[in-house]
């Protein structure tokens, strides 16, 4: 839709934009550019993901308004809207506004999350035109990428698929439900309250959709294998406690698989065994306590599990540092809800049997309200605020531990170049596919030992691939850490 006018209260907001930079919802352009495509992966990217905005007559460089032609701006206006509707397909609609800031006059696409998902450019086809939002850039999405983008624009959820040829028996059945039983009962406070829990039965992990019923055949889902087996190769939890405050020397580290809720409960308790514990006297009675609230690891732990892409062929990363708890789940957040709305309570359900049944089990609460609680509980141990952000293609938290002011400064400010430079790097791959140690030094301008060690540093981290030998050697984007 183009709005052939001025948007109101948009003046502010865009010039605080302006000074933040381009980001996942925001993208500029000098100018339109002459060949649509230039900005039509941005309109399906941000169509595919949460949304966001193309401003035109913005030089990002520079961070300043340079605006565009006011007698043209009504035809750019509509050279946008017909290039959208006729290169882009499912239909997007987007909202076209042009705006004067500093007497000069830009103009403001701002694209909606789309519904029928995945959205692609006709003219390069669903394989090959359909694109995500990934932090600043707009990527190719893979197959795996796509098939889950058409499972959500037919509203389909993986786990609630039929497991084919997954072998479903009465033992392993019963073995379920007596587990589920004994997480129901374990929740409550009382043994009266606990006798009046009827058992589970396989009729309602038939009606939880756990379990399908064929041609009077009971068939396995692929929530059925995940919660009772290590069937999927990738659906377990890697722990790793490290030396320091970044991946470099492993100190002890376990791999954690088969029924999802047993795994939970394992890396649950690796993190207690390698956090320290204190004791206080308190008259007679002796308390111990955690330098860290175990309520909020559980749920970082249990929302990894719980809401990662299980399609994605990488793990749940659960990492212990000096001065940080880090739980890493591949998968960014679903359905095209943004970080803003999740920290405000507001949920969507990747996996709705894995969630259905967690939530019988007591292991979650109330949809959306995680995040909170992990706030909450570090808020009331007087630790720094966590943090929640996307890295590529995953959804990571970081739960810090108290620590010196001075130090904490230090280290954040050194945690800012880092990641600085590694989103240089990452940006420049972007663009040209691969990077080599010459033209990182380049980019970062560090000496070349430097920018070798940084370069091995972010396979360590499992941010990059390697391949090649000396001066040959190039570096390619993971981007399923």
């Amino acid at each position: 839709m183009i709005y052939y006018g001025i948007k109101e209260g948009v003046e502010q907001s865009v010039m605080e934009d302006i000074l933040n930079g381009e980001s996942k919802s925001i993208e500029y352009k000098m100018a339109l550019p002459e060949k649509s495509d230039k900005y039509l992966k941005s309109v399906v990217a941000f169509a595919n993901t949460s949304g966001g905005k193309i401003i035109i007559g913005i030089d990002d460089k520079e961070k300043t308004v340079v605006g565009v032609n006011e007698k043209t701006v009504f035809q750019i206006m509509d050279r946008i809207a017909n290039a959208i509707s006729d290169g882009c397909t499912p239909q997007i609609i987007p909202d076209i506004t042009f705006q004067t800031i500093s007497g000069k006059c830009i103009v403001i696409v701002d694209i909606h999350p789309g519904a029928n998902r995945p959205y692609y450019i006709k003219s390069m086809g669903k394989e090959q035109g359909t694109y995500v939002r990934v932090a600043g850039t707009s990527r190719p999405a893979d197959s795996v990428k796509i098939k889950e983008l058409e499972m959500e624009g037919t509203n389909i959820s993986w786990d609630e698929m039929v497991c084919v040829g997954y072998e479903v028996t009465d033992e392993v059945v019963q073995k379920l439900c007596n587990d589920i039983t004994r997480y129901m009962k374990s929740a409550l406070f009382t043994e009266e309250e606990r006798k009046n829990v009827p058992e589970v039965t396989e009729k309602q992990l038939l009606n939880w959709k756990v379990l399908k019923e064929s041609e009077g055949r009971i068939l396995a889902t692929n929530a059925f294998a995940l919660l009772v087996s290590d069937y999927f190769q990738f659906s377990k939890i890697q722990c790793a406690l490290f030396k320091g405050n970044d991946r470099d020397i492993f100190i002890d580290k376990k791999e954690y698989s088969g029924p999802l809720y047993e795994q939970i409960e394992s890396a649950y308790q690796f993190v207690l065994r390698h956090i320290n514990l204190s004791a206080e006297i308190e008259g007679l009675v002796r308390k111990d306590s955690y330098e860290l609230p175990v309520a909020a690891i559980r749920e970082m732990i249990i929302n990894a599990v719980c809401h990662r892409n299980y399609m994605d062929n990488s793990c749940v990363q659960v990492a212990i540092y000096d001065n940080r708890v880090e739980v890493t789940s591949p998968g960014m957040l679903f359905g095209g809800l943004t970080l803003e709305e999740a920290m405000n309570g507001r949920s969507k359900i990747r996996n709705r049997v894995i969630a259905e049944i967690f939530s019988r089990m007591e292991l979650i609460e109330e949809w959306g309200t995680g995040i909170r609680r992990i706030l909450r509980r570090a808020e009331e141990y007087e630790l720094p605020v966590p943090e929640f952000f996307e890295i590529g293609d995953t959804f990571r938290v970081n739960l810090y531990k108290k620590a010196d002011k001075k130090a904490d400064k230090k280290a954040d400010k050194k945690a800012d170049k880092k990641i600085e430079r590694q989103q240089a790097i990452i940006q420049y791959i972007e663009t040209e596919g691969s990077i080599s140690n010459k033209e990182a030094r380049e980019i970062l301008g560090l000496a070349e030992s430097t920018t070798k060690r940084f370069l091995r540093q972010m396979v360590k981290d499992g941010i990059l691939s390697e391949s090649g030998e000396r001066k040959a050697k190039r570096y390619f984007i993971i981007h399923s850490l």
